[in-house]
């Protein structure tokens, strides 16, 4: 079967031959399915919109054409014998996972829609495929697409506006931590950053470097857990020649080299009792001793303090100096994980994308929405380093200008199917215990009872009868709570 074309009214003169022209006002429509009568109706449907309309029979026919031509949209009908290939909806997306495709089929059902939502589809639509439907359907993804290209105008836009010292954020706990570096920068001697690894303290810590009186002089990072306990106290203070073994020259320390600037001690918790005894010294002092010299020397060091762990609990097991402690914590301040400011997700990955993008040559438009909705529903354990991991993994191998689930790690793609999975037989219950289901998934997604009641549009006593099992009474929907 030829691909046949249905081009939209006025579109070209009738004496001219067929140029298949790049329009992005014009919606691209490829419909693929044996049954003749149905695709007639769809190319006589849609004539005098502007929509580009191809028709075919031959699968493969179908695969070259979104290969050469990306159509927006694809009808594919997965019912008839040569058609019911469970891999042709994956193949177009492998081609282009921007493109939405949309599955016909005679006998639609929950188990069918889910599993091909699953795999990609965009939609499901049961034959003989109703017009007004199909063009509400085409509307909804012509107003989608440009409200994506409209939302990442926005993110680049937000991602500009939403910087603040090279941290991305615009979520309220990123605001507060941006006021509190502002206040506190001008005047601190020491700060303590606390946060789990990932969160992006040493972006806080060089934020806290440029906005202090200090910005023009040096900016030192100390890991305290990647060196031994017998090298810490060289690297932080230095030696004199001939001090002990291979000590053949003077040797100055961080402390110094920070000076008249800011020393940033990552990860202080791993340090050693013996280490925090000295390092006190120095921050009441601000002098420190070379190992092997009787001297000492005048430094000027801010000193940022940064850990993930819980150092009130390691004070309690005497593992770490209480009066150390109390000494960095003068100014405390917590960076909050990722998965508590998932507002910020977009730009971050917006950001990512760009940076990665660049950086490897290639095109990145975006993500799919099946891939943007893993990356929201996973708990990122790794917080921000993670994302940047993940991202950065998907533009290396990506093959197209939009990232899909398939260009993840391995692991977050077996996440997105764990999280989704198929309606089996043996799944299926009643209209109620789908409810109850539905209400628990909304107050865990909410996380409060009363707010989930008020989205749900229910009262609070109907829904504690849900979560309790009690099956839902009839009521009115509410707009408050009770």
């Amino acid at each position: 079967m030829v691909l046949q074309y249905n081009q939209p009214a006025g579109m070209w003169g009738s004496d001219r031959d067929l140029v298949i022209s790049r329009n992005d006002a014009i919606l691209r429509l490829l419909a693929v399915d044996e049954d003749q009568q149905q695709l007639a109706l769809i190319r006589s449907g849609l004539v005098d919109d502007a929509v580009e309309v191809y028709t075919t029979s031959c699968p493969q026919e179908g695969l070259d054409f979104v290969r050469a031509m990306r159509p927006q949209v694809v009808l594919v009908d997965l019912t008839t014998p040569r058609l019911d290939d469970p891999d042709m909806m994956t193949r177009i997306l492998e081609i282009d996972p921007g493109i939405d495709v949309v599955l016909m089929t005679r006998q639609y059902d929950v188990e069918s829609a889910v599993a091909a939502i699953k795999k990609g589809a965009s939609d499901c639509l049961t034959k003989p495929v109703s017009l007004e439907k199909l063009r509400c359907k085409l509307k909804e993804f012509t107003s989608h697409a440009r409200l994506r290209q409209r939302s990442l105008q926005i993110e680049d836009e937000l991602r500009e506006a939403y910087q603040f010292e090279g941290i991305i954020g615009r979520s309220p706990l990123m605001l507060d931590l941006f006021s509190g570096i502002r206040h506190v920068a001008p005047h601190f001697r020491t700060a303590l950053l606390l946060g789990e690894t990932g969160t992006g303290k040493e972006l806080a810590a060089k934020a806290l470097h440029r906005l202090s009186p200090v910005s023009s002089g040096p900016f030192v990072t100390f890991n305290c857990s990647a060196i031994v306990e017998t090298l810490a106290e060289n690297e932080l203070f230095g030696h004199e020649k001939g001090s002990f073994t291979g000590a053949t020259v003077d040797k100055a320390g961080l402390f110094e080299h920070a000076n008249g600037g800011t020393l940033m001690l990552d990860e202080i918790g791993e340090l050693s009792l013996a280490i925090q005894a000295k390092l006190l010294r120095v921050l009441q002092d601000q002098r420190i001793q070379r190992i092997g010299s009787p001297k000492t020397h005048k430094v000027d060091v801010r000193v940022i303090a940064a850990t993930h762990r819980n150092l009130r609990a390691m004070v309690a097991e005497k593992t770490f100096r209480n009066d150390l402690y109390y000494r960095l914590s003068m100014i405390e301040i917590e960076i909050p994980p990722l998965n508590q400011r998932k507002e910020d997700l977009s730009l971050l990955q917006r950001h990512f994308l760009r940076s990665f993008a660049k950086q490897y040559g290639k095109p990145i438009r975006g993500l799919t929405r099946r891939a943007q909705a893993l990356l929201g529903r996973y708990p990122w354990p790794g917080n921000i380093r993670e994302l940047e991991n993940v991202l950065g993994h998907a533009c290396l191998i990506a093959e197209g200008d939009v990232i899909d689930i398939h260009d993840f790690p391995q692991y977050m793609r077996k996440y997105g199917e764990a999280s989704t999975p198929e309606i089996a037989n043996h799944d299926v219950c009643t209209l109620e215990e789908n409810q109850r289901r539905y209400v628990h998934e909304v107050v865990k997604r909410v996380g409060n009872k009363m707010q989930a009641a008020h989205m749900l549009g229910i009262s609070r006593t109907t829904l504690y009868r849900c979560l309790k099992g009690k099956p839902m009474k009839q009521e009115q929907k509410v707009h408050g709570t009770q």
